[in-house]
């Protein structure tokens, strides 16, 4: 790990400046050790990603609700005809509750 570093510091030696390149860590990073990228990693990263995911998904649905709503915007409404004129004719009394019943049934089919 140690030559790793040291190459890197010497292949990025011209980029930086001479005295940060100089410069050697005091310890090394250890299991004990708190890394700095753990904040990533911990219950707070976590959680940042559930919260990024939640958004895209709502970002999504809306998209999709939006869509269909614009779609169905151009399109009239379809009454069922058929079962409208039943529902008159009962209410009239020319169909009894049975017959009302059996031919509803048979129109929902």
């Amino acid at each position: 790990m140690r030559w790793a570093m040291v190459w890197m510091a010497g292949a990025l030696g011209g980029l930086m400046p001479g005295g940060v390149g100089a410069q050697e860590r005091p310890y090394e990073w250890g299991w004990g050790m708190m890394h700095p990228m753990w904040g990533w990693w911990g219950i707070w990263g976590f959680a940042m990603m559930l919260l990024v995911f939640l958004f895209w998904a709502l970002v999504i649905v809306a998209i999709i609700l939006g869509i269909r709503w614009l779609v169905r915007q151009g399109r009239p409404e379809v009454t069922d005809s058929a079962l409208e004129i039943l529902r008159q004719r009962y209410a009239r009394g020319e169909v009894n509750r049975e017959e009302f019943d059996a031919k509803r049934r048979d129109l929902q089919r």
